[in-house]
C-alpha cells in the first residue's frame, strides 16, 4: 500500500522555515579535504550567516560514495549539525559518443588541476573541455557541478521516498527539439539522439519533514546554461527542455518515468519548492522559447516571489542572482505554501564573495500534513 501526504486545510507550520539556494562555483573534493581554503572559509560564513534549515548547494562534485556534501558541512559548517544528500549527478560520464562533433568521442578524463592559493577554480584546458563536451553533462571529471541538499537536525530528508529522473531520455520528452546543423541535417544521428540523457545534472524529488511534521517536497534541478555551443544551439535547445522537463514533473505528466521506473511526477496534494540555478532569466539572457515563464505558467505553482537584493552593485538589477547580469537562481513554492519573506544576499563588497552566484533564500509556511492510504 502507497503512501500519499496531503495538506490539512488551514493547519499552519508553527514557525517559518528558512529554505536556501546557492551555486557555490565549483566545490571540489580536494578542496574540502583541504587545511586551508579561503574560498571554503567565505563559502561556509555565507551559509553560517543566513542560517538555512533547508541549503541546495550547487556546483559541489559527487564523490563516487556521495559523501563530499556531508565532509563539507562537516569540515567547513561543524557547528550546523547538518545532514547532507547527493543525487548521482551526470556531469562528467562519458556518453562513448563524439556529442560536440570534434571527430573523436573522449572517453578519459585528464586529471583535474588543483585550485589555485586563493581557492579560486582552476582554469579548464582543451583537453578537459574535450572530454566534458562527450559527456552526458559536462564535467571535465565525473561529478564535477554536482548538488547536495543539506537539512538542519530540526529537519528530516526522506530518503525512501526520493524520486530522480538523471536517465530520462531527451527523445522521450513530449516536444523535444533535436538540434540542427547550420544545413538543416540532425546534429546528433538517430542512435546517439535515442539514448541522450536529457537532465544535464539530475532532476530530483528530495521529500524533508519540517520540524513540525509536515512535509515539504524539494524539487532540485540545475539545467546546462544556454551558451557554451555552436550554430546548431545544442545546450540552449537543452535548457529549453530541461526546464519542459521541469514543468511536467510539478504537471504530474503520466507519460513521466523516473529512474525505478515510476510513472508520474508530483503527487495531488503534495507541497513543494522548486529550487535551484535554472540557467535561465525571465527576461534577459539568451535561452529560447522563454523556458521560465513557461515553468511559471504551471498551474501548480503559486505566485512567483521575486526576491531581490536591498544592496545596491554597478549594472545588476535588485533581482539578478548572479554576477553575470541575470536572474537564474530560483526558490519557486507550489500553490499551498506561503513564502513569508524572500530575498538574495549580496556582501557590501561584491570583490569578495567567493562564487559568480548570490545566494536566494525563502522563509516558508507550508501547511501541517497527515498520511493518508492510496491504492
Amino acid at each position: 500500500m502507497a503512501v500519499m501526504l496531503l495538506a490539512l486545510p488551514g493547519c499552519r507550520s508553527a514557525t517559518p522555515v528558512r529554505i536556501m539556494t546557492f551555486n557555490a562555483e565549483d566545490i571540489r573534493p580536494a578542496d574540502v579535504s583541504s587545511p586551508e581554503h579561503p574560498r571554503l572559509e567565505a563559502i561556509a560564513s555565507v551559509i553560517e550567516s543566513l542560517d538555512p534549515d533547508i541549503l541546495l548547494l550547487q556546483e559541489i562534485a559527487r564523490d563516487a560514495a556521495g559523501v563530499n556534501a556531508q565532509r563539507f558541512a562537516d569540515r567547513w559548517l561543524p557547528d550546523s549539525g547538518y545532514t547532507a544528500f547527493m543525487p548521482e549527478t551526470n556531469t562528467g560520464i562519458p556518453s562513448g559518443h563524439d556529442l560536440d562533433r570534434s571527430g573523436q568521442a573522449v572517453t578519459e578524463y585528464p586529471l583535474p588541476e588543483p585550485s589555485g592559493p586563493d581557492g579560486a577554480p582552476p582554469p579548464q584546458t582543451d583537453d578537459q573541455r574535450a572530454y566534458g563536451n562527450d559527456c552526458f553533462g559536462f564535467g571535465t571529471f565525473p561529478g564535477q557541478y554536482g548538488m547536495a541538499l543539506l537539512v538542519s537536525p530540526r529537519c528530516k530528508i526522506l530518503y525512501d521516498q526520493v524520486r530522480t529522473y538523471r536517465l530520462f531520455r531527451w527523445s522521450k520528452l513530449p516536444g523535444a527539439r533535436s538540434p540542427e546543423s547550420p544545413d538543416g541535417t540532425p546534429w546528433y544521428p538517430p542512435e546517439v539522439w535515442e539514448v541522450l540523457r536529457l537532465p544535464s545534472k539530475t532532476l530530483a524529488d528530495i521529500p524533508v519533514r519540517l520540524p513540525d511534521g509536515s512535509v515539504i517536497h524539494c524539487v532540485v534541478s540545475h539545467p546546462t546554461p544556454p551558451a557554451f555551443d555552436g550554430p546548431e544551439g545544442r545546450n540552449k535547445i537543452r535548457n529549453r527542455d530541461e526546464i519542459r522537463l521541469l514543468r511536467a514533473f510539478l504537471d504530474n505528466e503520466p507519460w513521466l518515468v523516473d529512474d525505478a521506473g515510476r510513472r508520474g511526477g508530483l503527487p495531488p496534494g503534495a507541497l513543494a519548492i522548486v529550487m535551484g540555478d535554472l540557467n535561465a532569466d525571465p527576461i534577459d539572457g539568451s535561452s529560447i522559447d522563454d523556458p521560465i515563464g513557461h515553468l511559471l505558467a504551471s498551474p501548480r505553482l503559486a505566485t512567483d516571489p521575486v526576491p531581490s537584493s536591498p544592496v545596491p552593485v554597478d549594472r545588476l538589477d535588485a533581482t539578478d542572482t548572479a554576477m553575470f547580469r541575470l536572474r537564474v537562481d530560483y526558490i519557486l513554492p507550489t500553490k499551498g505554501v506561503e513564502v513569508v519573506d524572500a530575498g538574495i544576499w549580496r556582501p557590501e563588497s561584491i570583490e569578495t564573495h567567493p562564487s559568480d552566484h548570490f545566494p536566494v533564500w525563502a522563509d516558508i509556511v507550508v501547511p501541517r500534513t497527515k498520511r493518508s492510504p492510496t491504492p
